[in-house]
């Protein structure tokens, strides 16, 4: 049996210090106990709060006939819910490194669920914005946190579980809206929205009593490599995203507008919206997974230009042929964002991995508080079905940025 190679030292510091991060990074550390129960506890929280991002796509059309609001106005508040939570994600991050990561997150949970609360408790369009702020607010913490929470319990192959971390974010986006869109046709909107705060509060209280102690960010090294000349790829990897989820997210703003022109019934529209959303989770899996083989920059190019081509088609289809091909859509439309993710460590220092996702989340998330906002404008102007077109032509876009991307990927 051979023993064990010590690293060796030059003037106090170790060579596997001056190694590129890959070769260096320890195995993961955490116990296959606590790294399940990590993911699965990250995994719910991801698939609660991007359940309450979606579930305002289900209540536009509601709050729309009740309130009489214009496009721009829906735009506004779903605006509202997204620009809280990108503006507090870089801020989560530094409250997670004084107070924990956990409590950061179960707060973040409770205010949200509370947020959903006085939605259903609210008597205007006022009362939306400030409740729906407050909502966007809280759900700030959980993509830095849990994300960080995952890769750092799983170290160098957190590429995986976080393909899977990002699968339930789009599990929660499927069931919580078409939960939602069932409930409203039973029951008015008001009370849903008061169940929809009580999930919160279940999640936040697993989490309080299962939830792993989250990994502090490791030291940064005695002595790092110089970066590759021309940057590390990260500005243009965040400008893909900033562009994906503006589309995804102008998108998924006309879809129930669109699917009504087309004679779609409200509970219709919610089972439209799931299979979009089953379809991204789908696409977060497989994307993630051809990524690894086709590499970042090809999967990026199949799953924008398949983006771009099915809102065309999707803009003139009729009802029936639009709903098969939703879940095809949903696919490539949220496809690209699990390469992204699982790329963001990869470029950023190993002990800047918490700020590296709250950037990155705050420019996707800010995406998709203002792209609703552009493409409102486009359809109070011209109709959903040009703002829609216009969410297309968006697409191609990041065709040329992940051509730029991929010198840089390969540097490294």
């Amino acid at each position: 049996m051979r023993p064990a190679v010590q690293p060796s030292h030059i003037d106090g510091v170790t060579k596997a210090s001056l190694l590129p991060r890959s070769a260096a990074s320890p195995a993961p550390s955490c116990p296959p106990d606590t790294r399940r129960r990590t993911l699965v506890l990250s995994g719910l929280a991801h698939a609660l709060h991007d359940g309450y991002t979606d579930a305002i796509y289900v209540l536009l059309p509601v709050w729309r006939a009740e309130f009489g609001l214009d496009y721009v106005a829906l735009a506004l508040l779903r605006g509202l819910y997204a620009g809280a939570m990108a503006a507090l994600q870089v801020p989560a991050s530094w409250l997670a490194d004084h107070m924990g990561g956990r409590a950061v997150l179960i707060l973040g949970t409770l205010i949200a669920a509370a947020g959903y609360g006085l939605a259903g408790f609210s008597g205007g369009a006022l009362g939306l914005c400030a409740a729906l702020f407050l909502a966007g607010a809280g759900s700030s913490v959980q993509h830095p946190i849990a994300s960080s929470a995952v890769s750092r319990a799983y170290g160098s192959a957190a590429r995986g579980p976080l393909g899977t971390y990002n699968f339930s974010g789009d599990l929660g986006k499927a069931i919580i809206p078409a939960a939602l869109s069932l409930g409203l046709s039973f029951a008015p909107w008001r009370p849903s929205l008061w169940l929809l705060a009580l999930a919160g509060i279940v999640v936040a209280g697993l989490i309080a009593i299962s939830m792993p102690k989250i990994a502090p960010a490791p030291p940064p090294p005695v002595q790092r490599s110089a970066p590759p000349r021309g940057g590390n790829g990260f500005p243009l990897l965040l400008a893909i995203g900033v562009i994906d989820t503006g589309v995804r997210m102008g998108f998924l703003t006309f879809l129930p507008f669109l699917l009504q022109l087309k004679g779609a019934s409200q509970p219709l529209i919610g089972t439209a919206l799931a299979l979009v959303f089953l379809g991204g989770a789908a696409g977060k899996l497989a994307c993630g997974w051809l990524a690894q083989r086709w590499g970042i920059v090809g999967v990026t190019l199949c799953t924008e230009g398949l983006t771009a081509l099915m809102i065309a088609l999707a803009a003139f289809l009729p009802l029936a042929a639009l709903l098969v091909l939703l879940p095809l859509l949903g696919l490539t439309l949220n496809g690209t964002s699990s390469v992204l993710y699982g790329t963001v460590p990869e470029l950023a220092p190993a002990d800047r991995t918490e700020r590296a996702f709250a950037i990155f989340y705050t420019g996707v998330i800010g995406s998709g508080a203002l792209s609703p906002l552009l493409f409102g404008a486009i359809g109070d102007q011209a109709g959903p079905v040009i703002a829609t077109l216009g969410t297309a032509v968006a697409a191609l876009v990041n065709l040329p940025l992940a051509l730029a991307l991929g010198p840089k990927l390969a540097r490294r």
